[in-house]
């Protein structure tokens, strides 16, 4: 028995002593408090403050209302039903009526009028935070699961959402009717008014146990839920290799173990959480009997300061008393979860976008002279990933790098389109730092064509529109036929109008790369990088591939990762890499024979 009340269910606890003597981890530029939270929320609110004040306004009217219409209950029983006299009665109960009927259209204005301004916040918070997400440099979603990412744009904010609909009004109406409320039972009965208030020290100290518990909890809850969110989006997307590999039984200990984490701290938050209702209930029912008891002791034996309208107004405001505090103690649960969920998305908000310091050359039109100056460059671990890179690829060359996996050839790529910058050296083109270019300016004037490409769920049309967003159905076309995908695309079932899911599972691997390739074609770039774009291919649709990209190519500055040596052998220049460094350089003619790397290379997969 004793085992089952401290391990209900076989739920381990999650918070310990320990745990909670632990103070609040600190961020950096980071809200890491809740007065930080809500005033970033208010901010947001604050923008519409005419039709904010408003609502205060009816807010403040419908407490008014609240607290008159028990005291004319009062009144009505002891000047009309305790006296048995009724001249006027009919007019007090149509006052009544009035008085109820006033707060009721109160009460839904005010709702009417919230919800409108809380959704034009959050949706300035989710287009903040979307937004924000289109500054980020790469390097932030590299290490970042975007699942967990997805939970943050979406559960975190309508967490806010949900408390700014609901616990704004409250809150602020439960602490006017709080306060109007005492005003009056004071100037009916000291005395029975501070019987009432004797819960106030008991719901205090019972509140602050509770919702120290349940604030971290709701945190672990909220990080729980986006631990989840991002395994389930990682394997829906990688779902073949898992049944390629037979990995469904270890995906599904995975999803097992962070759901029953998610279980646990959802079942020990709620249930902490469900301690204040039940608390808040013991202590109305006690005020109700203190007032009751009392109030009709001194109503049969005092000197008539008490009558029996006095307790009628009374176990009323009794109730009314506590019933503004049972609401502010259940709204320190969904404040409290919307503080931790705000926290998280302003935690995004607050990373460091990708600057873009360069003033000049927005106009710059390209030629594709590229040239590498000693560039060094590490991902943030011990060491770097690339260094001591020198070389150059003249306008309309097509430079191919060779190496094994991990050599640094897609870092070279990277840093040329400045997903990321170098820590040592200079990236030049045209002669000028690329550090001086925008990126709008030096993105828009590049092309990729990736060994996965990525393609929308959209139509054929636009996904190879994307390239360039203003291209014709024409350009479009012309630009499918050019990347040989015009033929197979017309066997599809629309066409150019088949919807293609995010992945294009309805598609090959060939055919998403062709996409891929009129895509580039539609953008018209100065500068092509090809990253592994022929590898894991059949061999006919390779040389699909091949003839489209030599199309593609032709009078463009291309850099070109592969495997296969074969891909490369038309290419101006190769570069060999090896363990992070350029370890040769040349025309094909010229490494051929010599003895090295990329001869030996070739030797290697003759065999």
């Amino acid at each position: 028995m004793f085992d089952f009340i401290r391990k209900p269910f076989g739920y381990e606890p999650i918070l310990t002593k320990e745990d909670l003597k632990k103070p609040k981890e600190k961020k950096s530029e980071r809200p890491n408090n809740w007065k930080d939270v809500l005033l970033r929320i208010w901010r947001l609110v604050d923008e519409q403050r005419m039709l904010l004040i408003a609502v205060l306004l009816l807010v403040a009217l419908s407490s008014a209302l609240s607290i008159l219409g028990p005291y004319l209950v009062g009144h009505i029983v002891d000047e009309y039903i305790v006296s048995g006299r009724f001249d006027g009665f009919g007019r007090m109960v149509i006052l009544l009526i009035a008085v109820y009927a006033g707060l009721s259209v109160s009460m839904y204005l005010q709702s009417f009028w919230m919800i409108g301004i809380s959704q034009r916040a959050v949706y300035k918070m989710r287009t903040g935070l979307f937004s924000h997400f289109q500054q980020l440099p790469v390097k932030f979603f590299d290490r970042r699961q975007h699942g967990e990412l997805m939970s943050r744009m979406t559960n975190d904010i309508e967490n806010v959402s949900q408390t700014l609909n609901n616990s704004f009004i409250q809150v602020f109406s439960s602490v006017l009717t709080l306060v109007g409320t005492v005003a009056v039972m004071i100037s009916l009965s000291p005395l029975l008014t501070v019987l009432t208030m004797t819960i106030i020290p008991i719901m205090f100290a019972a509140v602050r146990w509770i919702t120290k518990r349940t604030g971290r909890l709701y945190k672990a809850q909220q990080r729980a839920v986006g631990e989840l969110n991002g395994m389930i989006e990682e394997s829906i997307s990688g779902q073949r290799i898992v049944k390629a590999f037979s990995q469904e039984d270890r995906v599904m200990e995975e999803f097992t173990e962070k759901s029953e984490r998610l279980r646990r701290t959802g079942f020990w938050a709620l249930t902490y959480a469900g301690f204040i209702p039940k608390v808040m209930n013991f202590l109305n029912n006690g005020a109700f009997a203190v007032v009751a008891g009392v109030g009709g002791i001194l109503a049969l034996t005092g000197d008539g300061l008490v009558t029996i309208g006095t307790i009628v107004i009374f176990t009323e405001y009794a109730r009314q008393f506590t019933r503004p505090l049972n609401d502010l103690a259940n709204q320190f649960n969904t404040v409290l979860s919307a503080i931790a969920g705000a926290e998280r998305v302003f935690a995004i908000m607050d990373e460091e976008p990708e600057r873009d310091d360069a003033k000049g050359h927005s106009d710059t039109v390209l030629k594709g002279d590229v040239e590498f100056l000693n560039v060094a460059f590490g991902y943030g671990g011990d060491g770097y990933t690339v260094e001591g890179i020198s070389f150059r690829v003249r306008p309309g060359e097509a430079a191919a790098f060779v190496g094994a996996t991990g050599a640094g050839k897609t870092t070279v790529m990277q840093l040329l389109a400045r997903f990321y910058d170098a820590n040592e050296g200079q990236i030049l083109i045209d002669g000028i730092p690329i550090t001086e270019l925008p990126r709008k300016t030096l993105r828009s004037q590049m092309a990729f064509v990736l060994q996965d490409p990525f393609l929308f769920e959209s139509t054929v049309m636009e996904n190879i529109r994307y390239g360039r967003l203003d291209a014709t159905d024409e350009e479009v076309v012309a630009a499918a036929k050019e990347a040989n995908a015009h033929d197979f695309i017309m066997k599809l079932e629309d066409g150019y109008g088949t919807v293609l899911s995010a992945d294009g599972g309805e598609i090959s691997q060939g055919q998403k790369q062709l996409l891929s390739i009129a895509r580039a074609l539609v953008a018209d770039p100065v500068l092509l990088l090809l990253d592994e774009a022929t590898s894991s291919i059949d061999t006919v649709t390779e040389m699909k591939i091949q003839e489209a990209l030599e199309r593609l190519m032709v009078g463009r500055t291309s850099l070109i990762i592969a495997h296969r040596l074969n891909t490369v052998r038309k290419a101006d220049l190769i570069f060999v890499m090896q363990d992070g460094r350029l370890a040769e350089s040349g025309r094909q003619q010229d490494l051929i024979g010599s003895g090295g790397l990329y001869d030996q290379m070739l030797k290697n997969a003759e065999l």
